[in-house]
């Protein structure tokens, strides 16, 4: 009989048939315990060979505790049953990608309670540890201890909320002990380290959740083998209207000032005469890191890459954007706004112009909480932020964004045109403006998204 056993990270395959796998490239020999080794996440592709070859297993790899019937309360939208159905078919793994406000949580959900097994939500930040274990508790508190793993508590229960940094601690810890994995905000487990939470746990249930899959880098086509690959995606055009509000995009152009021009061009040049006399052509992320290292070693590739990021700083802080933000503010007097830079420094600049409450990484998680609590409430009509709201906190409705600068990236831009993308109460529309600075980097990066 084969037997299968959970141990650190792997999975143990020992006994009579069990040399039967020797042929899979994941399986490896153990000479010290006389057994065969695989990696955790394939204990469903090492059990299910094991049935195809007709081979007797006693299978002991998961420790789990058996957990009551669950139910849930939400009655699914169309587009939701039919990402569960798809991630069904997928025998119970995969990523769906689904725009911000679709309901993601939901459909995680109805898959926890169809599944009725342990099951670990890792999430990237404090903020959706907390929200989510309050969404759990809500739904399967009577039935189900919610633990928590973040934030100050290590609490492991049958179904536990962890954060990305926590899961990592101690995934080898945990391995076993859960049969259904949800990744929400999937794609920060294409780093390097984030990976490992994957690979040394055994839950055989993979569900990955983002509203932007594919990463530049093409650290996705790792999570493809640790998780699934995309099985249901809906972009925010196919639900808008009727589960979505309806969105305009408006992209607004300013010039530089003279003397903004005029630093502009002498940075950029510095940048673009070094790239003509190396080696170096910048058509991927990958290019872009062989730059940074050897900036490390040649004084005049860090003076490139220094001046690229002044000439970044120049068009991103224009004094015209700010300009323009004024007009967009008069505007729009009696919607709410959400106003999103790059620079720490911008945003405390504009919060004492224009009066607006700032938040940053800087900002404490409950000053942070009494802000959007106040903007939920219509105490407060407008925040301006720096890459703290893109993803990750639940924000309160707004109808109106304000991109004023930012990394160029699609996913960034997609996570901040989803905060004004829940349904509206009156049916309304929602806007979203992109300032960009003309002649610039940040143009041709703006229409090549576009």
């Amino acid at each position: 009989m084969v037997r299968l056993r959970y141990d650190d990270g792997t999975i143990r395959v020992d006994g009579e048939g069990a040399d039967a796998l020797d042929g899979l490239s994941f399986v490896t020999a153990d000479e010290r315990s006389q057994s065969r080794r695989a990696p955790a996440f394939r204990y469903p592709f090492v059990r299910d060979t094991c049935y195809n070859r007709n081979l007797p297993v006693d299978d002991a790899v998961l420790d789990t505790p058996d957990l009551p019937a669950l139910s849930t309360a939400y009655e699914l939208r169309p587009y939701q049953q039919d990402a569960l159905d798809a991630w069904r078919g997928g025998n119970d793994r995969g990523v769906v990608e689904l725009p911000t406000g679709s309901g993601k949580t939901v459909l995680a959900i109805a898959a926890i309670a169809v599944l009725e097994t342990p099951t670990l939500v890792v999430v990237p930040t404090i903020d959706l540890l907390e929200q989510w274990r309050g969404e759990l508790q809500a739904e399967f508190g009577d039935r189900a201890a919610i633990g928590q793993l973040g934030g100050g508590t290590q609490q492991v229960e049958p179904i536990t909320v962890t954060t990305y940094d926590s899961a990592y601690l101690r995934a080898d810890e945990l391995g076993d002990r859960f049969g259904f994995l949800i990744f929400d905000e999937v794609h920060h487990l294409g780093g390097e380290g984030y990976r490992d939470i994957a690979r040394l746990m055994a839950a055989p249930a993979r569900l990955g959740l983002t509203a932007t899959f594919e990463r530049p880098d093409g650290a996705h086509e790792a999570i493809e083998e640790l998780v699934g690959s995309v099985v249901y995606e809906r972009s925010a055009d196919e639900l808008a209207g009727d589960h979505l509000a309806n969105y305009a995009i408006k992209r607004l152009e300013v010039d530089l000032t003279p003397e903004e021009r005029e630093r502009y061009e002498e940075h950029q040049g510095t940048f673009t005469d070094y790239l003509a006399k190396s080696s170096i052509e910048l058509r991927s992320g990958s290019d872009y890191q062989e730059l940074v290292k050897r900036s490390g070693t040649d004084p005049e590739a860090r003076e490139a890459l220094l001046a690229k990021q002044h000439a970044r700083e120049v068009m991103m802080n224009a004094d015209r954007k700010v300009e323009k933000l004024a007009e967009i503010l008069d505007r729009h007097a009696e919607d709410r706004v959400i106003i999103f830079t790059a620079y720490t420094d911008l945003v405390y600049d504009l919060a004492e112009r224009f009066l607006i409450p700032p938040i940053t990484n800087e900002t404490g998680a409950e000053e942070r909480r009494e802000i959007l609590d106040r903007f939920r409430r219509g105490d407060y009509s407008r925040v301006v932020t720096a890459n703290v709201l893109d993803e990750g906190v639940d924000v309160p409705d707004a109808n109106v964004a304000v991109v004023l600068s930012g990394s160029g990236s699609e996913r960034e831009f997609t996570q901040r045109l989803g905060r004004v993308l829940r349904p509206k109460s009156d049916g309304g529309r929602a806007l979203l403006y992109e300032v960009v600075t003309s002649e610039t980097a940040e143009e041709r990066v703006s229409r090549r998204r576009r």
